[in-house]
């Protein structure tokens, strides 16, 4: 029996000639093809994320309002793309050399038969990978100043936030700038993704003001109620699975089994964090306020995982629990914290992305002992300096030529109404098209 099979398998090889003999890709090949498909799979659940915050933004507003959110989260996803491509990945990448940013120009797409194993992966999905972190970031804005912003003023804003902004602070590290030179540690954006979007958004929240109704002249806070719950879940949901893409990506390989392990451990540590917050910051709010507040607790899942964004691989099952707690807790206490202070931040962006993006960073050092905790407050400071100021200069020169905020009347009515002339929710939303 044996010699019959033998003598098949033989017969086989001798008809199928050359195909028989084809062998799998050589070791770096292999490297090249997993590499390159972390990135393309991992950016696609960051690009995700644009469902997530859209959704999220769209419940959390009044109906008047909810197709502006569309229209934003569009809108800024679009900007970050082209403005990337032509001057941002070069101004982040292309020669930093431990300075402060690079040379600007249009990103040059490799020629795919020219790429070869030796690069590691495909230069256009490294491309991929960092531009929708770039999104990302202008994402973070548009729920923080909704319902009186004014849609294209606001896109005048975040295009300097993508095209110049992100890439500047981000070559001072991930672009091998001088940060990096110091010793900064941010595995995947607590600051350098997150707390700049949060920086932006507070520019914004500051010069436009509240909105109309949501404080009174005594001082009270006047809370306006969430249009649709289930879309906040939902897209709170979302980014969750996402910020799985958002950090395991950050890994930057799946060559080999050490890459592989690494990214799985940084799965679980991140989704492991995003219960933490979640816990954390139902049990504070409720012992300071005996309610289970559904936006707070999806706000902590948020903190949680924006927490664990600085550093998702050294953690332990338990401290990525902790680390998420604490940013879990941070949200519930600065939510509220922002409304005494008369600061209208419609989805709580600058406590989730800002606050716990600033812990997120300091608790690098709890869990990486090569890290320096001078290196990373240096890092804190000098990316939000830089990002509020140049944020703060942008929202107030659009505010001096364009004007950033509806007039009463049409906040009144809602975006929906005046500047989209699409409503959401038409058997809702009453008033006059603009």
């Amino acid at each position: 029996m044996k010699t019959i099979l033998i003598s098949g398998a033989a017969s086989a090889a001798a008809l199928l000639g050359p195909t028989a003999a084809l062998a799998g890709p050589s070791p770096d090949d292999a490297a090249f093809i997993f590499n390159t498909f972390s990135f393309l799979a991992n950016g696609a659940l960051v690009f995700a994320m644009a469902i997530g915050f859209c959704m999220l933004e769209a419940g959390m507003v009044r109906t008047k309002s909810t197709s502006a959110i569309c229209v934003k989260n569009v809108g800024l996803f679009s900007l970050a793309g082209v403005t990337y491509a032509i001057i941002g990945y070069n101004l982040m990448y292309n020669g930093v050399d431990g300075g402060i940013f690079g040379s600007p120009g249009l990103f040059d797409t490799p020629d795919p038969a020219a790429e070869s194993a030796e690069g590691g992966y495909a230069g256009a999905s490294d491309w991929f990978f960092q531009v929708v972190f770039v999104a990302t970031t202008a994402s973070i804005v548009s729920g923080a100043v909704a319902e009186r912003v004014r849609v294209i003023p606001f896109l005048i804003v975040i295009t300097v936030l993508v095209a110049l902004i992100y890439p500047i602070q981000g070559a001072w590290s991930w672009g091998g700038g001088w940060l990096s030179e110091l010793g900064f540690s941010d595995f995947a954006g607590s600051t350098i993704v997150h707390s700049v979007g949060g920086w932006c958004a507070l520019a914004g929240i500051i010069l436009l003001g509240a909105r109309r109704g949501k404080f009174s002249a005594d001082g009270r806070v006047n809370p306006m109620q969430a249009s649709a719950i289930p879309l906040v879940t939902l897209g709170a949901f979302i980014l969750w699975i996402g910020w799985l893409g958002f950090n395991g990506g950050s890994q930057l390989a799946l060559g080999s089994v050490a890459d592989a392990s690494s990214m799985a451990r940084i799965y679980a540590n991140t989704y492991l964090a995003g219960c933490g917050g979640a816990l954390a910051a139902g049990i504070a709010y409720y012992a300071a306020y005996r309610k289970l507040d559904i936006t707070l607790i999806l706000n902590g899942v948020l903190g949680g995982l924006v927490s664990i964004t600085a550093e998702p691989l050294a953690p332990s099952f338990v401290q990525a629990i902790l680390i998420g707690a604490v940013g879990g807790v941070i949200v519930a206490v600065g939510v509220p914290a922002l409304d005494r202070m008369k600061l209208d931040d419609v989805v709580g962006a600058v406590p989730v992305h800002l606050f716990a993006g600033v812990w997120g960073t300091l608790a690098v050092c709890l869990t990486n002992p090569d890290a320096s905790l001078g290196a990373q407050v240096i890092g804190i400071l000098a990316i939000g300096l830089f990002t509020f100021a140049f944020s703060l200069l942008a929202w107030y020169g659009v505010k001096l030529v364009l004007g950033i905020r509806l007039d009463e009347d049409d906040e009144m009515h809602g975006s929906d109404v005046m500047e989209v002339g699409v409503v959401s929710y038409p058997e809702f939303v009453s008033g006059r098209a603009g």
